[in-house]
């Protein structure tokens, strides 16, 4: 697989102003990545009341952004070493997030509809779960093929589980875009 910068082919300040991130919030990206694309982004607005939880399965990752939030004194950046594919092992409050960002993590992901449930198990009701991950098959670029993220099965078993589809959008020539809606 080959491996590109994530602001190279989304556009993470869109995907930012299409979920409206306020003052206050409690957002996580499950699957932060060591550059935190949207963790300090999302910082800046979240502000002093706000959180945000750059939640990675690599140590290393999460490391880089605790180095990075010190030194740009981001004190509401808190990172958190979970494996998101197995449910009730985020140690994040349940019920207490507003959205959480999944962005180019699913195609990694062997168990992806625990990793639904997890985000369903900490979102607040009514607050929001954005996936975003490669749909484009065919290409000498991304993930394998058999990798990709099955859209229609992801939307399916949301419906089937608490979740509401709130905009299917693309992002990008190669990205495909859910908001999941938790309805309870």
């Amino acid at each position: 697989m080959t491996h590109f910068g994530g602001d190279q082919m989304i556009d993470f300040r869109a995907l930012i102003e299409k979920v409206q991130i306020r003052t206050g919030m409690h957002v996580a990206d499950f699957g932060c990545g060591r550059s935190g694309h949207l963790v300090f982004p999302l910082a800046k607005i979240v502000g002093a009341k706000g959180s945000v939880y750059a939640v990675d399965v690599l140590k290393e990752t999460l490391e880089i952004i605790s180095q990075r939030a010190k030194s740009e004194a981001h004190i509401r950046v808190h990172p958190v070493w979970a494996d998101i594919e197995r449910i009730g092992e985020v140690p994040i409050s349940a019920g207490s997030l507003d959205v959480i960002f999944l962005v180019n993590t699913l195609v990694q992901c062997d168990n992806r509809h625990a990793v639904l449930e997890e985000a369903r198990r900490l979102l607040k009701d009514k607050a929001r779960f954005v996936i975003v991950d490669w749909f484009k098959k065919g290409m000498s670029f991304g993930p394998d093929d058999e990798r990709f993220v099955d859209f229609l099965d992801i939307v399916s078993w949301a419906r089937m589980h608490g979740y509401g589809v709130q905009e299917e959008f693309l992002m990008g020539p190669f990205h495909k875009g859910v908001v999941l809606l938790k309805q309870e």
